[in-house]
């Protein structure tokens, strides 16, 4: 059970030229289409494995009268103990991308947290009491961050070099971080769809910090939805997740 938390707990981490993302950013976005995936988990704990399933449920909603929306919904279970982290986040797609309003996140026997932003009081609010963080335009959640890279990626299309860095604040349940993504180059990933050309992006921590690396890989002719994503934790231990099924919608 122990590697199973510790998977939890490095999951709950659900990445040259720099962009930054913020109010000044330059260029706009294009989001994926609505579509539900699942990948298949494989995880090295001290040499233990842990296998497991992630589903993500993406959507664009169109508002009556409202600005476009979106809203996302993620699940990780796996064997033995069942759902282990379910995550959930909610807002607006302007022309800078996704604007999250609400990111809850419920993991294993802990109480679930929500992370608010509010644009009204320019805060980012965190439901166990920490102090609340400036909301400058731009921030991301540990969720939305992956599909506003998506949305990027997207627009940018064969514009896209290496080195091409994209820096945003990303919120969790207790603080906000600035993170900073970077494109390595596009490589091809055996997957249970076939052989997919992707996009490889890294999301390394500063050199003086202990944090974790997240590695994504985008494949362009899947709408560039996430097709692996790989966590390192700085103790070696692994979780990698690789895609086994889309499910695109008739309409968003």
């Amino acid at each position: 059970m122990k590697h199973a938390l510790k998977l939890l707990s490095i999951l709950s981490f659900t990445l040259p030229f720099v962009v930054t993302i913020g109010n000044a950013l330059a260029s706009n976005v294009n989001p994926a289409p609505s579509a539900d995936l699942i990948y298949k988990i494989k995880s090295s704990q001290k040499g233990i494995p842990v296998s497991g399933e992630a589903k993500i449920q993406w959507r664009l909603l169109d508002g009556a009268g409202e600005k476009l929306r979106y809203s996302l919904a993620s699940e990780t279970s796996v064997s033995l103990l069942g759902k282990i982290l379910s995550t959930s986040s909610a807002g607006q797609v302007n022309d800078n991308g996704l604007v999250p309003e609400l990111f809850i996140e419920k993991r294993f026997r802990r109480q679930q947290t929500q992370t608010n932003f509010d644009k009204r009081n320019k805060q980012i609010i965190f439901s166990g009491g920490e102090p609340p963080v400036p909301l400058k335009g731009g921030e991301q959640d540990r969720l939305s961050v992956t599909w506003q890279l998506v949305a990027l990626a997207r627009y940018a299309g064969e514009q896209l070099r290496n080195g091409l860095e994209w820096r945003m604040t990303v919120a969790g349940v207790h603080d906000a971080d600035i993170w900073s993504f970077q494109i390595l180059g596009k490589t091809t990933l055996r997957t249970e769809l076939g052989d997919v050309e992707a996009i490889h992006i890294l999301r390394a921590p500063p050199s003086d910090a202990l944090g974790q690396h997240l590695e994504l890989w985008l494949a362009p002719s899947l709408d560039y939805y996430p097709v692996r994503i790989s966590f390192t934790d700085n103790n070696g231990d692994k979780v990698d997740q690789r895609i086994s099924k889309i499910q695109k919608l008739n309409s968003n």
